[in-house]
């Protein structure tokens, strides 16, 4: 399937703390790229999934969109250890937080790799802006081992990971999420003492593996920057498009 991209003509500018709150989506705001080290070039034009990459790099897995749960539901409760540490973390966890980004991710993905580096970058920079961030891999071990806890720890200390990477061996928090593609976004907010409401499941950008993109993480810092200056986050929103999970032998997920 050809997925197209609009790359729209985004004014790269100051902080979304420096906005004042109203009650308008935020759609047309700037955004924190510039301050994370990205660089972002507006373009006018439409890229798509088979526009020809300058780079001779060809990209083979099977791509999955993004799907599951309506805006407004609620995260599940989950228990899942930490491979790095040995910690069990849980949803209540993040309750003293405004905002609550889940990611599902893993080691092996070529569309989790070609973001990984930025991902660190955007998650560290929203993580001191007082965004809770927590990262999930449910992929099965009997498949692909190399996404096993042991390797994970690995990964997460090579990466210098800010937020916990977590295993959901028995792939049930993925479930309950909805969850089905790697990578995959969560962005949940809290209002006052209301619990966590999602208000973001979509891309990181338009980037991908191949597509001579390059990474910026607009629409996920756009999705964040609202949320964390009160604003609403845009409605319409790009699903993200990844590596499907991958499920246990002996279940149909």
């Amino acid at each position: 399937m050809a997925l197209a991209a609009t790359v729209s003509s985004v004014t790269v500018g100051k902080l979304a703390p420096l906005l004042r709150p109203t009650r308008t989506t935020c759609s047309s705001f700037s955004i924190s790229i510039s301050k994370m080290g990205f660089h972002f070039k507006p373009i006018g034009n439409t890229v798509t999934e088979s526009a020809v990459s300058t780079r001779k790099l060809v990209v083979r897995a099977a791509r999955t969109l993004s799907q599951g749960p309506s805006l407004g539901f609620r995260p599940p409760q989950f228990q899942l250890p930490e491979p790095l540490t040995g910690n069990v973390w849980n949803l209540d966890d993040f309750e003293t937080y405004p905002a609550l980004l889940v990611m599902f991710i893993c080691n092996h993905c070529p569309f989790v790799k070609h973001l990984k580096k930025d991902i660190v970058k955007l998650t560290n920079f929203y993580m001191k802006k007082g965004l809770a961030v927590v990262a999930i891999s449910s992929n099965s071990v009997a498949t692909h081992p190399q996404d096993g806890p042991q390797f994970m720890a690995e990964e997460a200390k090579l990466f210098n990971y800010p937020f916990p990477y977590l295993y959901d061996e028995s792939q049930d928090v993925a479930r309950d999420f909805g969850a089905v593609c790697t990578p995959e976004f969560f962005l949940f907010k809290k209002d006052g003492r209301r619990p966590f409401e999602l208000v973001y499941h979509g891309q990181f950008d338009d980037s991908r593996p191949s597509n001579n993109v390059p990474v910026n993480g607009r629409d996920l810092s756009l999705a964040i920057d609202c949320v964390l200056s009160g604003q609403l986050v845009p409605t319409v929103q790009k699903p993200s498009v990844g590596c499907s999970i991958k499920w246990h032998p002996e279940t149909n997920a």
